[in-house]
């Protein structure tokens, strides 16, 4: 009498679980240190103009009367950040696509973005509720 033939195991049955190795990979949560909320919260007072390249005439007007450039971070990798929180505290969502090509170009991500954007939303909406009582 003949035997049936074994099946392979390594084939990897549909009735067997997935291997983990073969799980799709699940991602961490969008996280900030706190450095970087740090950066976020300082940006509430940054304005507009900080964000700019002074001209040669401003330059030349802040050497002649020793006037430092305000609020430009040393790491580029918090400047872009910083860039993002002054954007997103001034102009909420509308943030240009060359800021943001830079904040994701620096090592975020744009569940990072997300997550700064949602987290000033809810510091702004916040204040309204304080204000209004």
């Amino acid at each position: 009498m003949a035997s049936l033939p074994m099946p392979v195991l390594s084939q990897n049955p549909k009735w067997l679980p997935a291997r983990q190795s073969e799980r799709a990979p699940v991602e961490a949560p969008a996280r900030l240190s706190a450095l970087e909320w740090s950066i976020v919260a300082m940006a509430e007072r940054d304005s507009v103009s900080s964000l700019r390249e002074p001209g040669r005439f401003l330059s030349a007007l802040r050497s002649i009367f020793g006037i430092r450039r305000v609020n430009r971070l040393a790491n580029d990798k918090l400047e872009a950040l910083r860039r993002i929180a002054v954007h997103a505290w001034r102009f909420r969502w509308n943030v240009p696509d060359s800021e943001l090509q830079e904040f994701l170009t620096a090592g975020y991500s744009h569940d990072q973005y997300q997550l700064v954007q949602l987290s000033i939303a809810q510091a702004r909406a916040g204040r309204g509720r304080r204000a209004a009582r």
